[in-house]
């Protein structure tokens, strides 16, 4: 066993049920043992609850708050685009927004913002002004950033959806971006279908975050590729699972491991997928810890030797 295991948390709206509150999503999660921490989403989860009632709520459960996640798409005005968009006023009530946000996860004690910017993007050629968006991104990430530099402003992106192309598609381009905002408290969360979706090899973007950035989160789930799946962590890549959870133990990442999974999507019962996640990904992590200070393994790494790699890497999986 790993020490200082990370603490896990669930997407709360898995537990939704027609008709379900807030409340009942919490009560969801906390039947399921092992969440000791929950991210809530801004501002929708706040609508019939203020934030002292949330933090009761989460308590009573045995949660604490890790932080919140905004969601500007639960707002009509925002379609076209939040801090993209082209009419200055809506693109500062969408930087005001957010720092109400930021306020209230400071009142809650939470200390991370969570941004998926997937409403910022374009659809057509001749669509946007890029430079225009870009620049406007920026500033309203060093805006958002510098009005509580005591809460990490976290940029989740994703290649698409709902716009044809979001302007955070993939490591590379958040990293340029956040290296342009220069802000301390800025960095980044890891979504591992996102990093499939955008063709990525998950490890070596953690490695690029590590290097130039901050990994402020992780977003544990598995996919084919070819969409935002939610599958089960480690249900169709488990290699590639195990190598991402192998880089983040030799950078040192003891953050928050969140299931981004969408049980609700095939009708599974969410308390025992989420039992599901926290066993395979417990497994998952001791194989980590193994393979991360194997020194056979690290050799034949550094030769790029795959088929010695590939061995020692399905003997700890499958056994010998």
């Amino acid at each position: 066993m790993i020490p200082n295991r990370p603490r896990y948390a669930a997407r709360l709206n898995a537990f939704k049920t027609k008709g379900g509150t807030v409340a009942e999503m919490i009560a969801g999660a906390g039947q399921v043992g092992g969440l000791s921490s929950a991210d809530l989403n801004y501002p929708d989860h706040f609508a019939a609850h203020d934030p002292a009632t949330l933090s009761h709520l989460l308590a009573d459960q045995g949660m604490a708050l890790n932080g919140l996640a905004m969601r500007y798409y639960t707002e009509e005005g925002f379609k076209l685009g939040a801090f993209t968009h082209p009419d200055p006023a809506t693109r500062r009530a969408a930087i005001d927004l957010t720092k109400r946000g930021i306020d209230t996860c400071a009142e809650m004690g939470g200390t991370q913002m969570t941004l998926w910017m997937g409403q910022d993007g374009f659809d057509y050629s001749f669509q946007a002004d890029y430079a225009r968006m870009w620049d406007d991104t920026i500033a309203a990430l060093a805006d958002v950033a510098d009005h509580n530099p005591a809460i990490d402003i976290a940029v989740e992106y994703k290649p698409n959806e709902p716009r044809a192309h979001a302007l955070m598609p993939d490591m590379a381009t958040t990293l340029l971006a956040l290296q342009e905002v220069a802000r301390p408290n800025t960095g980044v969360t890891l979504d591992f279908a996102h990093m499939l979706y955008a063709g990525e090899m998950p490890a070596k973007s953690a490695m690029l975050a590590a290097r130039h950035s901050r990994i402020l989160g992780l977003h544990l789930n598995d996919g084919y590729g070819k969409r935002d799946d939610g599958l089960m962590a480690g249900s169709v890549h488990p290699v590639q699972t195990v190598e991402l959870l192998v880089v983040l133990t030799r950078v040192g990442y003891a953050g928050i491991i969140y299931f981004d999974t969408f049980p609700d999507h095939s009708g599974l019962n969410p308390v025992e997928e989420a039992r599901t996640n926290i066993r395979l990904t417990d497994r998952l992590l001791d194989l980590a810890a193994q393979l991360a200070q194997d020194p056979a393994l690290a050799a034949a790494q550094a030769r790029q030797d795959a088929a010695a790699a590939t061995t020692l890497v399905m003997a700890a999986l499958l056994g010998a």
